[in-house]
């Protein structure tokens, strides 16, 4: 156990109850609220210099972490250049800089030519100059080529400017829009449609029509969504016909349409909303290809006439497979791609098209692994006989394919190189299957050293979870994972119901009046793996953030002895307060994963598992919280809060280590450099309390 060398600081207390449904909240922290208080403000920087006081003696392993994982990064580097509409388009990262640069040259031929001249369409670090976090919201070039759209934030609270750039130049044009979302050009290069946020809840709910270099005219209000449940995006058919503008809630969405070539047009429905369903769009030779889950929550793929698109003219293409849910579906002209997951691993098939517009021959993707990520790559090109793809896996880097539908075959464009000693041979990946509490199987992907691991071998384990939103929990590669894994570290990704791999059945069974599910499935695959051998049962670490740091949260007030380390990262552990507080960003929308609070049965069930509401005198691992003042989705008071009132109740003196970037949002730091050596202090934090630093 590490000893402490300072006094955390101590929070006033301030009572501030809330009554609701018979039930009262105590809450003697919600003056943290106020961001402009020099009282907050200066406790903030309290927590920061304790925090550091205390993480100050593995300042030498935090610098020794960060040059290994630095050593397994190829710093100058480029990624496949993909074609679009007569260029091929790159991103490629310099040494010493902190952020991309985005590249294009003149396609001459079907295949890229490098030896043409590189056009730089936007460095990120000439915008960063100055600003202490820099994000590219997203950014579209015009169909003829010589306009740039692009958005950013430089204070991480997910507030985006849009700006518009003329390539010719390389200058921006006076044209911008503030508090943006999605946008995407009409076929004349000069109609620019973008969404715009509420100022209060964040909520994208209007769609504007901007013409490019008309001062004159102010931009036209297209479209109003009203449901405070609803967010509003636009989009582009991968043909470049029409545009689709989705209004989208949780759990229901509707799309209208507009030719790309009639800009001034109106957007026409394609189909009603229907509370619980969703379907999503894409146009080839006149009918719309829309993805749907009407006929069962497992999605299947219907077609509709673009002069008739509503439901009663869809007719079916693939059918729903009640055992395999259909992920994701891209269009071409002459084929196109299923993504779907088969016992929570992702598969790729692709069909041709017959004359007749049926679905001729079809091939699977072969993956070799045991626990892999594979989908679809940047595919912009419509008339293509060949489709990219990219595969990686917790032991395998990530990979850019190119499949050709003729012949069946794959081509590796590039795998990413990992410098620095790496050799995939040394670790070892597995998928184990743990049994629920209810007796469902739950899967858990597993990595490790081959050469260090050894069952009932006392290794350290780390156990990383989310649970929400039907998000599938990525199990990728990471270079900077290897510092874990090159000190014996065991490693699992816990695929827990509320997540996605197994689709929406899944998300549906760890969400709303079932959510404590979600923390149930966590507890299971952390006992189990210690019972089978993958972990010491004194020596557990788990990880979550966001919503998997509500996941932290919840666990540990219900099993605190069964973990020693506990990172969690902007996690969201006020429940009750924040969802009981509409005027936020997101609440009134995020009814319809946790449930509103004003309801009476629904606040009784958010209350037996809020993290904030449930903390109680005992016990606790370590801890290390992490947050953002900038936080747009998580405000940073919950953490603060969390903290402050956690001091006042645990018993052993364990660590408890809050900390707050100042000049960051929910993501943390947006350099790559400085993002790493944030994790460097979290992987030092906790190598530390497991006692395996060397």
């Amino acid at each position: 156990m590490t000893a402490i060398p300072v006094s955390p600081p101590i929070a006033r207390k301030e009572s501030t109850p809330t009554t609701l449904h018979g039930h009262t909240l105590e809450d003697n922290y919600r003056w943290m609220r106020d961001k402009s208080s020099p009282e907050l403000i200066a406790y903030l920087e309290a927590e920061n210099a304790y925090t550091a006081a205390v993480i100050a003696p593995t300042k030498e392993l935090q610098e020794k972490i960060y040059g290994e994982m630095l050593s397994h990064i190829k710093e100058t580097d480029e990624s496949v250049p993909y074609p679009d509409r007569g260029w091929y388009y790159s991103t490629r990262t310099i040494e010493g800089s902190q952020y991309p640069i985005y590249c294009r040259r003149v396609a001459t031929g079907a295949t890229f030519d490098a030896t043409q001249p590189e056009e730089i369409l936007l460095d990120v670090n000439v915008l960063a100059e100055g600003q202490p976090f820099m994000s590219l919201g997203g950014m579209s070039v015009s169909p003829n080529g010589r306009l740039l759209a692009y958005s950013t934030d430089n204070t991480g609270f997910r507030q985006y400017t849009l700006h518009v750039r003329d390539l010719t130049t390389g200058k921006d044009l006076p044209d911008t829009a503030e508090r943006t979302g999605s946008f995407t050009w009409a076929a004349d290069s000069k109609t620019l449609f973008y969404a715009t946020e509420d100022e209060v809840t964040k909520r994208h709910d209007h769609l504007f029509r901007h013409r490019v270099g008309d001062a004159q005219t102010a931009d036209v209000v297209v479209y109003n969504e009203a449901d405070e449940r609803f967010n509003l995006g636009v989009g582009k058919t991968r043909d470049g016909k029409y545009l689709v503008m989705e209004a989208g809630s949780h759990t229901t969405n509707e799309c209208r349409f507009l030719a790309a070539d009639e800009p001034e047009g109106t957007f026409r429905m394609i189909a009603e909303r229907v509370d619980e369903q969703e379907y999503y769009v894409d146009h080839r030779d006149g009918y719309f290809y829309i993805r749907t889950n009407d006929a069962g929550k497992n999605f299947r793929v219907v077609t509709a006439p673009v002069d008739e698109p509503g439901r009663e003219l869809w007719r079916e293409l693939i059918a729903e497979n009640k055992e395999v849910p259909l992920e994701d579906f891209d269009v071409f002209h002459s084929f196109c791609v299923s993504s779907r997951r088969v016992l929570g691993l992702p598969t790729l098939e692709v069909n041709e098209f017959a004359t007749d517009g049926s679905l001729a021959l079809a091939r699977e993707i072969s993956f070799p692994e045991p626990v892999y990520a594979a989908h679809s790559h940047v595919n912009r090109e419509f008339e293509t006989r060949v489709f990219r793809y990219s595969y990686q896996s917790l032991v395998s880097p990530a990979s850019v394919y190119e499949y050709d539908v003729a012949s069946g075959a794959s081509k590796l464009l590039k795998q990413q190189e990992v410098p620095g000693g790496f050799d995939a041979a040394m670790y070892g990946s597995e998928r184990v299957w743990v049994e629920a509490a209810d007796g469902v199987k739950i899967p858990a992907s597993v990595v490790y050293r081959r050469d260090l691991f050894k069952y009932d071998a006392k290794n350290s384990l780390y156990v990383y979870g989310y649970g929400s939103y039907g998000y599938p929990l990525p199990v990728g590669f990471s270079a900077a994972r290897l510092s874990l894994l090159d000190r014996g570290v065991v490693m699992v990704y816990a695929h827990i119901r509320g997540g996605g791999e197994m689709g929406d059945l899944w998300h549906d069974a760890g969400k709303m009046m079932v959510k404590k599910t979600t923390f149930s499935d966590f507890i299971a695959v952390a006992e189990q793996l210690v019972e089978k051998g993958y972990g010491s049962v004194d020596r557990v670490a788990i990880e979550g953030g966001s919503a998997g740091g509500l996941l932290m949260g919840a666990v540990v007030n219900e099993r605190p002895d069964l973990f020693r380390v506990v990172l969690s990262h902007v996690p969201f552990v006020d429940v009750m307060n924040t969802m009981l507080d509409a005027s936020l960003p997101l609440t009134v929308a995020e009814y319809e994963e946790w449930g509103n609070p004003n309801e009476a049965e629904a606040f009784a069930y958010m209350k037996s598992y809020s993290p904030y509401d449930n903390l109680k005198a005992g016990a606790y691992p370590a801890m290390l919280v992490k947050t953002s003042l900038n936080d747009s989705q998580v405000m940073y008071w919950e953490p603060v809060k969390y903290v402050a009132k956690l001091r006042t109740l645990k018993t052993n003196d364990s660590p408890l280590l809050l900390h707050i970037n100042m000049d960051a949002g929910h993501g943390g730091a947006s350099g790559r450099y400085d993002y790493l050596k944030e994790i460097a202090f979290d992987y030092a934090f906790l190598l530390r309390e497991l006692g395996v630093e060397g």
